[in-house]
């Protein structure tokens, strides 16, 4: 029998509530979510391990992972783009995951934008599934995706916490070019 992959958790609070953090054996981030969607961390997970069993192992700030979360919310807006993320998707998922950290901090695309980003201008609606299913949020910040017509649109997280994440972004980014 195969050895279950031992996953290292960690828990933050945050402004916009708990969150639980997962790394891998490799020291690379497979896990976000908000402490009141545990149902969703458990698929993320799953669809991360495949076939194999996994353990989710305690441990204080692994592979740096909570320091940079922690980083962020304290208003460094760079402290999460060195993580490396191990998000097991679809080579579509993938592409669209890619993508989406290429927008920069504190602005919006559409899920028109993100299809046109990877190529696949028609696809607007598989865009907006694989945003869905981004394991490792904020790192890949889905929350930065709005609709084409400006309106917020669906957050794992939910819609006020998109909002708060958007408007963090801002008002830190604003903060930095006063001081550039």
């Amino acid at each position: 029998m195969t050895e279950p992959i031992q996953l290292r958790i960690d828990h933050l609070d945050t402004p916009i509530g708990r969150i639980a953090l997962v790394a891998d054996e490799q020291s690379r981030l497979c896990g976000v979510g908000f402490m009141d969607g545990d149902h969703r961390m458990d698929r993320q997970l799953r669809s991360y391990a495949g076939d194999r069993a996994f353990a989710l192992v305690p441990e204080s700030n692994p592979a740096g992972v909570t320091a940079a979360f922690r980083a962020y919310f304290d208003g460094d807006l760079t402290a999460l783009d060195a993580l490396t993320v191990a998000t097991a998707g679809t080579p579509f998922q993938e592409s669209v995951w890619k993508a989406l950290r290429e927008i920069p901090c504190g602005e919006t695309w559409s899920y028109g934008d993100l299809a046109r980003r990877i190529g696949k201008p028609a696809a607007v609606r598989a865009v907006g599934l694989a945003n869905g299913r981004n394991p490792v949020g904020i790192v890949v910040p889905c929350h930065r995706v709005i609709g084409a017509d400006g309106s917020m649109t669906g957050y794992g997280g939910g819609i006020e916490r998109k909002r708060w994440l958007l408007a963090h972004e801002r008002r830190a980014g604003e903060t930095l070019e006063l001081w550039s």
